[in-house]
């Protein structure tokens, strides 16, 4: 049976003392529902290593672990969802070799960006940036909460039904806000992996 998609994730990214397993370990803890394994910059060797560990660390807590973009390591760990970018491999394509069972999420800036996810069977967006965060190089063009409404607004207009998720340099204190605004949840990433790292050093 597919997991119910989470409402708030953490995305994990590199730094000089958490490793990206450990990032998710604290998340878990925290109580963070989802961690998304992010290592851009990483071989397949390191990522396979530290999302088999962070795995372990999500069956722990019953979280649910996202990997980004790569299809092969999420079918070979089985992770419990994945998460591609406009550019990565199309959802549907990704679904032939994953199956039904798990979750696949697209990234979107745009309407028309969610309505083509849509149509290749994701079965949630991430709607971004929220703000300018430094944690993406390629950054598409700010959505901001008044983007997020406006495309809520339309999608209502069209009768379109997908979770979307806002990410992109949000902070904890705007978590409910975006709720508010229609959004069926949140990704983070920089804004808690400070208070994770100040855990460790307590």
């Amino acid at each position: 049976m597919k997991r119910a998609i989470p409402k708030i994730q953490y995305i994990t990214q590199d730094h000089h003392e958490l490793s990206h397993s450990m990032q998710a370990k604290l998340a878990f803890e925290k109580g963070i529902e989802a961690v998304q394994i992010r290592m851009k910059n990483s071989s397949k060797e390191e990522i396979l290593e530290e999302a088999t560990r962070a795995l372990q660390y999500a069956n722990m807590s019953n979280g649910t672990l996202i990997i980004n973009d790569s299809i092969d390591i999420a079918k070979e760990i089985g992770a419990h969802a994945l998460h591609l970018g406009l550019k990565d491999t199309p959802i549907d394509e990704a679904r032939k070799i994953l199956g039904s069972e798990m979750i696949i999420g697209g990234t979107a800036n745009t309407l028309d960006d969610i309505i083509l996810q849509k149509s290749r069977g994701a079965d949630y967006v991430g709607v971004g940036p929220f703000r300018y965060t430094t944690t993406k190089k390629k950054l598409s063009p700010i959505v901001g909460m008044e983007g997020y409404q406006r495309i809520i607004s339309e999608m209502n207009v069209q009768r379109i039904e997908i979770p979307l998720v806002a990410v992109g340099g949000i902070l904890l204190d705007e978590i409910e806000k975006l709720q508010e605004t229609g959004m069926y949840g949140v990704a983070i990433s920089g804004a808690l992996l400070n208070t994770l790292n100040n855990q460790t050093h307590e």
